[in-house]
This record gives structure tokens, C-alpha cells and sequence, in this order.
């Protein structure tokens, strides 16, 4: 059975410990670029259906993982990448340390103006994926979207 979804695609939102979340109405999130109110709208991270699959990601601040964030387990929601914009600063939100679980979540500073948004298919919990490109390697670098970190 698919999770469910609000006519504008929202991931869901809400809903029973063990059963399937309520869609949150916001405006359509077709994969462009994505607003700090667009973010504010994602579920509570600790408000999602216990034994999802997505559980196993415990990254309340940025985490390496093997693999970037793909479907089917997960569905790009949009970015926070200014397609206007050339080269995105690498400016930090004043005073925050960017890594630290309770680190501000600033969409117009770095990283996360770098990023990908995406949601778990069944539950709609958020995460943020950033990419960093190193002279030797590429870490993929995931972090879960808590909207009361947004600003």
C-alpha cells in the first residue's frame, strides 16, 4: 500500500505511532527549489511511526554514509541549491558550527545551500543531503531535517 500524500505532494506528516502519517497540505513540492518555509513544514523527527526503515539513520547532526539517497527507500523532495546562483557561498550561519546535531539549519548559508532534500517514502521523515567533492574522494554527508532547527 502507498503511504499517503496530499494533493501536493507533501510528504506526510502527523498520524499514529504505528500507522501511516497525514499528509500536511503545503505548496507543490515538484523537486525545485525548496523555501526555509518549505523545510518548517516536514514532520517532527521524533513524531514519525516507530520501525521504519528509515530508523536506522540516526543523524540528528551531519553523518557519512556509504551511498547517496535514492529511490525507492527515499524520494527527492526539492533543493535548497539556487540554480540562479553560480557558486553558492561557502559563508557559515554567524556563530553556528555547522556540524553540531543542534547546529541551525540555515538554507542560504553552507552547507545546506549546497543541498538536496529529501523524504522517506513511507513515513516522510526529512533529510538533507550534501555532497562533498575532495581532491581524492566523494563523502556523501546526510543530515535529518528537524524543522524547529530552521531559520
Amino acid at each position: 500500500m502507498a503511504p499517503p500524500r496530499s494533493a501536493s505532494g507533501a510528504p506526510p506528516q502527523g498520524g499514529a505511532a504505528g500507522g501511516p502519517a497525514e499528509p500536511a497540505p503545503r505548496r507543490l513540492l515538484d523537486g525545485g527549489l525548496l523555501t526555509a518555509d518549505d523545510l518548517r513544514g516536514f514532520p517532527e523527527p521524533g513524531s514519525l511511526p516507530r520501525g521504519c526503515s528509515c530508523a536506522a539513520l540516526q543523524c540528528a547532526g551531519w553523518e557519512s554514509i556509504g551511498a547517496p539517497l535514492a529511490a525507492p527507500a527515499f524520494r527527492l523532495v526539492g533543493t535548497l541549491r539556487d540554480p540562479a546562483v553560480e557558486e553558492p557561498t561557502v559563508e557559515e550561519w554567524p556563530g553556528s558550527r555547522f556540524w553540531s546535531a543542534d547546529a541551525p539549519i540555515a538554507p542560504v548559508h553552507f552547507p545546506y545551500n549546497r543541498c538536496e532534500v529529501w523524504a522517506c517514502a513511507a513515513c516522510g521523515r526529512g533529510f538533507l543531503q550534501y555532497t562533498e567533492y575532495g581532491g581524492y574522494y566523494i563523502d556523501h554527508r546526510v543530515r535529518q531535517l528537524d524543522p524547529a532547527l530552521v531559520v
